[in-house]
């Protein structure tokens, strides 16, 4: 079966969420003006908005919103939006006076109205309860709009073939050559700049990058090695590098104003260190968390990571045939995607059975992803680049901001197997897939 049949086969078959209705709540205030204002409840959820439809009579309308989740939210609707409320905050949003029609509700955050944060406030003349169309007595939308159960399903069909049939555009992530100095140092140039970045195919954003890709080149160097990295910043404000997870001197923390000046636009600075122990890190910025969420960030590794001996034992090659970073991000322009892309744009990845392949998941975003591969059975390695005193099976690893996670497989079944955050809203939503999605092909040896 070629990879493009295989791939298909998966994509046809794969996982279907489904998202149901909430009902109505409202209650009576007087308005700024003297009137009576309709008062409506909504919760801001984990990807969703509880309900996802409210309806209220023509005249004024008020929401109260609340943020139930852990991360910050907002509410946008009819022109105006709630501030970014954090976990537990609550806000009235004011509408004024509705004409009789239906007005959209979001989450503006990038990423959040994908993953299926939005719905519809029904006012006036069309709020009855009543159901209509897809709709049953009980209000819930079991297809999402569409007419019928096969238009839904073709419609998430052909969303899920464009990861065959739309061309792929440059990723980030490979590996940065260095310059070889006259003392052995190794030197290494990152020009950070906003660029042109396609998340996924048709939506291109302005991304903060390095060296013009989201992740920015991946850093290895050995244990040992003298370290250089000039960093020249062409964006229009400060930035620095921070080496997340690597021991350097304190004036090359990258922390702006403690250790070092901000690198301002025109600037440079040359980053100096030591790669003195073994490490699984990212460089990015520290500057403010926006250019991280936007794309300013990449690996970095210093030495190779050893197979375990109980692993050998158990078939793993003691070197693995290859070797993948994993950046998860799920907020800024970049939103909820792996490696800088979101599905159906983001890279299929191929093996053969019998390789073992290593995988350093890294979180780059605002909230914890489970990051599930269909078969096999990985084992954690390290955490946070530090070996464990004994490999841990499973097959979903949760990576929380900042964490990385060094996780061998052995790949012992030959097939298409998806690979995807197991939040289910950061990979499906009611087109069908998105996000954080991509799959891995293995192929008979």
């Amino acid at each position: 079966m070629s990879i493009a049949l295989a791939v298909a086969a998966l994509f046809l078959g794969f996982f279907t969420l489904a998202r149901t209705g909430g009902s109505e709540g409202s209650e009576e205030a007087a308005g700024a003006g003297g009137g009576t204002a309709q008062v409506l409840e909504l919760e801001l959820g984990t990807m969703k908005l509880v309900p996802d439809s409210l309806v209220a009579p023509e005249g004024a309308v008020t929401i109260r919103v609340h943020n139930g989740d852990a991360i910050a939210h907002n509410l946008s609707v009819a022109g105006e939006k709630t501030p970014d409320l954090q976990a537990g905050e609550s806000f009235e949003l004011e509408l004024g006076d509705l004409a009789a029609g239906e007005y959209p509700m979001l989450c503006d955050i990038p990423g959040h109205n994908e993953a299926g944060m939005n719905g519809v406030l029904v006012v006036g003349s069309g709020s009855s309860s009543e159901s209509t169309g897809s709709m049953d007595m009980a209000g819930s939308d079991h297809l999402h709009g569409y007419n019928s159960a096969e238009e839904m399903q073709t419609a998430m069909d052909e969303r899920a073939m464009r990861f065959l049939t739309e061309p792929k555009s440059a990723f980030g992530g490979g590996l940065l050559a260095p310059e070889i100095l006259a003392d052995g140092t190794k030197r290494f140039v990152v020009t950070a700049a906003i660029t042109d970045w396609e998340v996924e195919p048709g939506k291109v954003v302005q991304a903060y990058t390095y060296n013009g890709v989201v992740p920015g080149p991946a850093i290895n160097v050995e244990v040992g090695d003298k370290v250089q990295v000039l960093l020249k910043n062409e964006l229009p404000a400060g930035t620095v590098i921070h080496w997340h997870g690597i021991r350097v001197p304190n004036a090359m923390d990258g922390v702006p104003p403690f250790t070092q000046p901000a690198v301002m636009p025109g600037e440079e600075f040359l980053y100096e260190f030591e790669a003195l122990e073994p490490a699984v890190g990212i460089y990015h910025s520290h500057n403010g968390a926006k250019q991280v969420l936007d794309g300013l960030f990449a690996a970095i590794t210093i030495g190779q990571m050893a197979t375990p001996p109980e692993l050998i034992a158990m078939g793993f090659a003691s070197e693995p045939d290859q070797s993948i970073n994993m950046v998860l991000n799920d907020a800024g322009v970049i939103g909820l995607t792996l490696n800088g892309k979101s599905f159906p744009a983001t890279e299929p990845y191929t093996a053969k059975v019998g390789d073992t392949v290593l995988v350093h998941y890294y979180n780059e975003g605002l909230m914890a992803h489970p990051m599930h591969l269909h078969q096999p059975i990985g084992w954690i390695i390290a955490k946070d680049g530090k070996e464990l005193l004994q490999p841990i099976p499973g097959d979903t690893f949760n990576v929380a901001p900042g964490e990385r996670y060094t996780v061998l497989y052995k790949m012992i079944d030959a097939g298409v197997w998806a690979w995807h955050c197991h939040i289910l809203t950061h990979a499906e939503r009611d087109d069908g897939m998105f996000g954080m999605v991509t799959a891995f092909v293995i192929e008979e040896a």
